[in-house]
């Protein structure tokens, strides 16, 4: 049962212009009130024909919902202003306890279950509104939240973004199953309990225009350290990986996009600001296999871990293979679901 806090209409957001939020409300649970915020991209208004109003958009018709990583939000304006371009509606879910969405004396990004946050994607999917094709788009933990969403949930999505998604435990398989049982023992003694941070501030340093990257953001929604990491959460995400490992059958068409290669060290190196410094993206790679029959790997030389949070040209190189398969896999199918409609209206008249 929902909260009662009441919907707000939809208010400016802090990203600017052409930005705006929803705040939806959702169960209530120990530390009091609970919400998802929903942010919409409405482009701004161009007078004439572009290149992309002569022909179909290779995304028209769609509404894409992108979920963030763990210790993060949605700040990418240039993700949604992309797939604006390309024809879609784009919306961004800061979900419950992260970001616009974190209220005071909340636990940031904690959660005991991650099918819990079907009730976030529930009322994320009944605010945008309309009867168009949904492609989900997730980042780091937000790719291992919507793989799960979206074999529990067949049909429901047309297509699925995986941008770095965590579908396994760094440390490989086997010491998973050596991990998790410890973990769970932890999540049942003392849930809340304080793991000892293995963040030491380098992918911060890679993306931070105040340090070594190019991106502002706020720091108190996305932490230099990130959050910390409590036993019951991170029992949930191995549950996750668990269920990743023994195959999930999503039966839409599945994009996953990789760095070219990985750089897992405890000092500081130039290497970070030009791969993977969170995931095993060999590892990674082999498990986006499991995901369903149709899985397509793109791996990106140059990308960090966030591959729209890129140097410029890989994040380049990222738009246009997006593009591409989203022209053979989105556009193409778009076409199939028209053709079949005008087939069963001719034959009803």
């Amino acid at each position: 049962m929902a909260s009662a806090a009441t919907r707000q209409e939809w208010q400016p957001d802090v990203l600017g212009a052409h930005f705006e939020q929803l705040t939806l409300p959702l169960s209530a649970d120990n530390e009091g009130e609970v919400v998802a915020t929903l942010v919409r991209y409405l482009p701004p208004f161009r007078s004439g024909l572009t290149r992309l109003q002569l022909t179909r958009p290779v995304a028209a018709g769609t509404d894409v919902l992108y979920l963030h990583g763990w210790s993060d939000y949605f700040f990418q304006r240039h993700l949604a202003e992309f797939f604006s371009r390309v024809g879609a509606r784009f919306f961004a879910l800061d979900l419950r306890k992260y970001g616009r969405s974190l209220r005071a004396g909340q636990t940031p990004g904690f959660i005991t279950d991650l099918a819990t946050y079907d009730e976030d994607i529930a009322a994320a999917r009944a605010a945008m509104g309309g009867n168009r094709r949904l492609v989900v788009m997730g980042h780091s933990t937000g790719g291992l939240i919507l793989s799960l969403w979206a074999a529990r949930h067949p049909g429901e999505a047309s297509a699925v973004i995986l941008n770095s998604p965590w579908l396994e435990f760094q440390a490989s398989g086997p010491a998973r199953t050596v991990v998790a049982p410890l973990v769970g023992l932890g999540a049942r003694v003392d849930p809340l309990a304080k793991i000892p941070s293995v963040d030491f501030g380098f992918y911060s340093r890679s993306v931070s225009a105040a340090m070594e990257g190019e991106w502002e953001y706020n720091t108190q929604w996305r932490p230099e350290r990130g959050f910390v990491v409590r036993p019951a959460w991170l029992s949930a995400i191995l549950a996750g990986h668990a269920r990743v490992a023994m195959g999930l059958a999503i039966e839409a068409p599945v994009f996953t996009m990789l760095s070219a290669r990985s750089t897992l060290l405890p000092h500081w190196t130039p290497a970070m600001l030009r791969s993977d410094i969170v995931l095993k993206v060999d590892d990674t790679a082999r498990s986006a296999l499991k995901l369903g029959p149709t899985v397509t790997v793109a791996r990106f030389d140059g990308a960090i871990h966030d591959i729209m949070l890129s140097e410029r040209a890989v994040r380049e190189d990222a738009y246009r293979q997006l593009t591409r398969w989203l022209r053979g896999y989105v556009a193409a199918r778009g076409r199939v679901s028209r053709s079949l409609s005008r087939e069963r209206s001719s034959v009803a008249t």
